[in-house]
């Protein structure tokens, strides 16, 4: 008896070759946030390098975020149309040429220039490879497996500053960065060889009548109020994240005194804390709380916000090892919390615009990166201290903590939440 396409789409969902394809996507991400994500820890030694602030500093990774901000929506889109596969390659030799470039410059803007033309990659990663979490797992499970994947960003930053961080003290941060392009584009290429899409999800690509609609589903997604709500208190924890991921090596070495093998150490722990963290919360909100990620990410946002008080409550000379607990902890809040964020968006849509909403809320979410560690260093600079820049994060996040519950109470009571 021959099957119907859908019931071989069905079937493909059995065994191990989800888990493969998810495989594949991880190692993608690992590489993609190994390249990406390592501007925050080498932001010390390209601020040497070129003479920078720290707000100069700050800028650099926004460059990355401001390209992902661009890139997300139309990555949504096309990756909607087309599928992850060709993406995942695309992507990886956008980020990868950019960065083999911005590696060689010396001019501060032809340095942000390139690093916005590589963050269209990074940006792209997200709703290319969300949308092949969406078609490969189940709404029980995808919860764990988005954990997995987005694991992949805080395993490639911690790999950035464990191997990346000493050795641009050997060797000077350009021939580092330019060695981690080429391991990407490799990366992309051997992606592009493995994974494979599922039949379902080649099926439901766009068509050309739907292509014309673009602009009204993503008027649509405007609308969304849950959806804008979501993103906005996305926008905030991520902007937390990159000012740790950024000023936490120059803040334990300019304020706390400690040498800079132990400070990159901390981002270490950081992320190391971020990727258990986002296997972990994304794996109790599908077995404890039945699928629902706001009462999650509203207690990571409250956790977050302790976290940043008692990081301004530090003082010089302070213990490595207090740091590194404190940063344990608040690396897995404000690292750990991406994957419920993935899920939670692409789960207030339906499952064939999930790339698109992906795209949407990350380029509303990509703000806070942008507008983030910019004003935290300049806040440090302006003031020569970086307590009023930990307690404003404290502020913002105890907010953020609120919105994510009002939103929880309000999706209950319209039943339009944790779509099956």
């Amino acid at each position: 008896m021959t099957l119907s396409p859908l019931t071989d789409a069905s079937n493909e969902l059995t065994g191990n070759k989800p888990w493969i394809m998810l495989g594949w996507l991880l190692f993608a991400q690992i590489l993609v946030a190994f390249v990406g994500r390592s501007l925050s820890p080498l932001g010390v030694f390209i601020g040497d390098s070129l003479a920078l602030t720290n707000a100069q500093i700050g800028m650099l990774p926004a460059a990355l975020f401001f390209g992902q901000f661009a890139a997300a929506i139309p990555a949504g889109i096309y990756v909607d149309r087309i599928g992850t596969r060709p993406l995942l390659l695309a992507l990886s030799l956008c980020l990868g040429i950019s960065l083999f470039l911005a590696s060689m410059t010396t001019n501060f803007t032809m340095l942000l220039l390139l690093i916005v033309i590589g963050g269209f990659g990074y940006g792209a990663m997200h709703p290319t490879s969300n949308r092949g979490i969406i078609y490969w797992f189940g709404h029980k499970s995808r919860g764990t497996a988005m954990g997995i994947k987005q694991m992949g960003v805080t395993a490639g930053s911690g790999l950035a500053a464990l191997l990346l961080v000493p050795l641009a003290g050997w060797y000077g941060w350009r021939p580092v960065v330019m060695l981690a392009a080429l391991l990407l584009i490799g990366a992309g290429l051997l992606s592009f060889w493995r994974y494979r899409d599922t039949k379902e999800a080649t099926l439901i690509r766009g068509t050309p009548q739907e292509k014309g609609e673009t602009f009204k589903r993503l008027k649509a997604m405007g609308r969304n109020r849950p959806l804008l709500l979501m993103s906005g208190g996305a926008m905030g924890i991520n902007g937390a994240q990159m000012c740790l991921n950024t000023y936490m090596i120059i803040y334990a070495i300019q304020i706390i005194g400690l040498p800079i093998y132990q400070a990159g150490l901390l981002l270490v722990v950081s992320e190391i804390a971020g990727s258990l963290g986002r296997v972990g919360w994304g794996t109790v909100s599908d077995r404890l709380f039945h699928g629902n990620r706001l009462i999650i990410l509203s207690i990571i946002a409250v956790v977050s916000a302790v976290c940043s008080v008692i990081m301004a409550g530090f003082s010089p000379g302070a213990s490595f090892l207090s740091m590194a607990v404190l940063a344990f902890f608040f690396g897995s809040c404000v690292s750990g919390f991406n994957g419920l964020w993935m899920n939670a968006a692409t789960e207030l849509v339906p499952a064939k615009e999930a790339g698109l909403a992906s795209g949407f809320s990350i380029s509303v979410g990509s703000w806070g990166v942008i507008i983030g560690p910019p004003l935290f260093g300049l806040v440090t600079d302006v003031t020569g201290a970086f307590t009023a820049g930990w307690y404003s994060l404290a502020g913002l996040l105890g907010l953020i903590g609120c919105l994510f519950i009002y939103l929880h109470i309000s999706t209950r009571k319209d039943e339009t939440y944790a779509r099956p």
